[in-house]
């Protein structure tokens, strides 16, 4: 095996890797219907906000490229429409909070009601063929743009950690030399290179290509600092209760050969309170599965804690998001919905068992209880960092910083979704407020307009 994937896919035929069995076993579930997606999804044997709505997207092109919508829906455009509406609506409820998924619905349903729109032909065998085929090809577009997206977040956001680093003007002892990087200072050209120490970060949960359909988010950024000669050690929680930073994100680093120590999700403020200088802890990097439009971002359980402690010791916190992930029909934090999972998955965990000679066996698994199974759980699968406690959320299209009042402003990079979702979103409701208005004036004070501001 030389790359990660979670997802492998070529024109009627997915297979996803089943996440539930790693580090230990490889093995992939061949997806071929939407039930078989939604329970892939809903069970976690796939995971993170851009590999869900991959799988999600590729499960019904995988259905349509075998005809499996029935002979009704391949005579006639109306029930070809109507049963892929009904299959996205179905696999939007695998998992609500992940906004890519809710993105990758409405994007393809918009491609297909504009194929059938558009289509001229008198044929109506010919149409359905048409629309099936406009939606495989925009499920697979959706693939090939989250890889490229995900390279691009990661360059940008190993630049932005760069520049947040000051020069080391003291002689660097031999010895050490490994512990520095030396390049031009950022914003100039021609002049003479700095020496500057590598970093090192922590992360949470997992982003990586196990999340998407490569390279990662969060851990995209990992990635592309350690390619860069940047990384110094990269940290990674264990991430409770489901263990995706010690099962995922700790085999990456390991596969990947990247310097990585793994620790609990409660030792972060001890790291950072007697490891900050000597590591050059410079930053926790998370992914996100809703970044709301004030900059409020839903990441798994654990987050929030994670911003407060780096904010306590003037660490950056920084998260990593392709714009799919940015709601801006979601004001703030408060309106997100948080999903809740199984009591089982805080009291039980399933491994290969460990022989008594210390070794793996990875052909014998068992589920243990580490709780008294009596007690009660409360296991929300998702917290909310406010924005006032983010310093930077890195897109594809660049990154955007909290400015000085401590406000997000995604409107530059994304001005056509911005136009279309926030402002004629506000004309709308001011036209509405205006129409309210004046049917009050003239109801209650008989006049079209308020003498007062006249």
């Amino acid at each position: 095996m030389t790359t990660l994937e979670a997802i492998k896919y070529v024109r009627g035929e997915l297979q996803v890797l089943d996440q539930l069995k790693l580090p230990h076993e490889f093995v992939y579930d061949n997806v071929s219907t939407c039930e078989q997606a939604f329970d892939c999804i809903k069970s976690m044997r796939v995971r993170g906000a851009p590999a869900i709505a991959i799988v999600a997207a590729l499960a019904l092109a995988v259905e349509l490229e075998h005809k499996k919508d029935g002979r009704k829906c391949t005579t006639q455009k109306a029930d070809t429409i109507k049963y892929i509406n009904s299959k996205l609506d179905y696999l939007m409820g695998s998992r609500p909070t992940a906004v890519d998924l809710s993105n990758a619905i409405k994007r393809l349903k918009k491609k297909s009601a504009a194929t059938a729109a558009n289509s001229l032909t008198s044929d109506q065998t010919l149409a359905c063929a048409d629309i099936r085929l406009s939606y495989i090809e925009g499920a697979e577009k959706i693939l090939e743009d989250d890889l490229t997206t995900n390279l691009a977040i990661g360059r940008y956001g190993a630049e932005y950690l760069r520049r947040q680093q000051m020069p080391v003007l003291s002689p660097v002892d031999d010895a050490d030399s490994l512990r520095y990087f030396t390049t031009s200072p950022p914003g100039t050209q021609g002049a003479p290179d700095r020496t500057y120490r590598k970093l090192s970060v922590l992360t949470h949960c997992n982003t990586g290509s196990l999340a998407t359909s490569g390279h990662g988010t969060a851990l995209g950024i990992i990635r592309s600092l350690y390619k860069m000669n940047y990384l110094d050690t990269a940290y990674c929680t264990e991430t409770r209760p489901y263990n995706q930073g010690s099962r995922l994100t700790a085999f990456e680093m390991v596969f990947e050969k990247i310097p990585s120590t793994l620790i609990t999700d409660s030792m972060a403020g001890a790291l950072f309170s007697r490891m900050k200088e000597e590591k050059n802890i410079s930053a926790v990097i998370v992914g996100a599965d809703r970044v709301a439009r004030n900059g409020d971002t839903a990441n798994k359980i654990g987050t929030y804690s994670l911003a407060v402690l780096a904010r306590h010791h003037n660490i950056k916190f920084v998260v990593a998001a392709p714009t799919t992930s940015i709601d801006l029909f979601t004001e703030s934090g408060d309106s997100i919905k948080i999903e809740d999972r199984a009591q089982t998955e805080l009291m039980q965990i399933s491994g290969a068992v460990v022989g008594k000679d210390g070794k793996v066996d990875v052909n014998n698994t068992a589920r243990v209880a580490i709780a008294d199974q009596r007690i009660n759980v409360w296991n929300p699968s998702f917290d909310v960092t406010p924005h006032l406690l983010i310093d930077a959320i890195i897109t594809e299209k660049g990154e955007v910083v909290r400015s000085s009042k401590g406000t997000f402003n995604f409107k530059s990079i994304m001005p056509e979704r911005w136009r279309e979702q926030v402002e004629s979103s506000a004309e709308s409701e001011a036209t509405t407020n205006s129409s309210l208005g004046l049917q009050t004036s003239l109801s209650e004070e008989g006049t079209q307009f308020h003498m007062e501001s006249i």
